[in-house]
């Protein structure tokens, strides 16, 4: 099974390129939904925040305030580095165990969609790597109206992961989302086309 990785900064539009693709019927084994399922009520992770970062994380009801715990970890270095370490080896195991879940049912191409797909060394796994960019104003004019953060507040969650350009130096294609919803809709699906085709001339000549 081929792995395409599907990276991107924060609010450069991967939501909507992982949808797209979804939507197309591709398998797609999604970080973000894997974490929130770890700090889900009830969550595996959810033990060990509590004892990193304290109740004040927390609701009264024992969920998770993720609002709260993204104000910590954006704010300060270390512990967004302590909360990294506590989340990686569950997310992992969670993300490898999707991928064999992908192989079994025989799929011949899937996606991995992850943030800090190079921060982790994920991109080891992936034959090839697709990342979504958008100018740094444009992160944070949708910071901004997406989530209601301050200029400060943006730029912490954007300088928290890989500069984007960098990402999109390393990456095999960038899209670029400043164009309309539907046009990088119409953009993915031939992209995506385009991974078929390579894998099929690959399986043939037996690469």
């Amino acid at each position: 099974m081929r792995i395409i990785g599907l990276t991107g900064g924060i609010a450069c539009g991967k939501s909507h390129v992982s949808s797209v693709l979804r939507e197309a019927g591709v398998p797609i084994a999604d970080g973000d939904q894997l974490a929130r399922v770890l700090t889900a009520p009830s969550g595996a992770a959810l033990p060990a925040i509590r004892a990193a970062f304290g109740g004040g994380v927390f609701n009264p009801d024992g969920t998770l305030d993720r609002k709260a715990l993204g104000k910590v970890v954006f704010s300060d270095r270390e512990a967004l580095a302590t909360l990294d370490r506590l989340m990686e080896p569950l997310l992992m195991q969670l993300i490898r165990d999707t991928l064999d879940g992908f192989d079994r049912q025989g799929a011949p191409l899937c996606v991995m969609d992850m943030p800090l797909l190079y921060e982790r060394g994920l991109d080891a796994l992936c034959q090839r790597v697709w990342c979504v960019t958008v100018p740094r104003e444009v992160q944070i004019a949708r910071l901004y109206e997406r989530d209601g953060l301050n200029r400060e507040e943006a730029q912490a969650r954007i300088d928290s992961q890989l500069p984007v350009a960098e990402k999109a130096a390393r990456a095999d294609v960038v899209i670029d989302t400043r164009g309309s919803m539907e046009e990088t809709r119409s953009i993915v699906l031939r992209l995506w086309q385009e991974e078929v085709r390579r894998a099929q001339k690959e399986e043939e000549h037996g690469a």
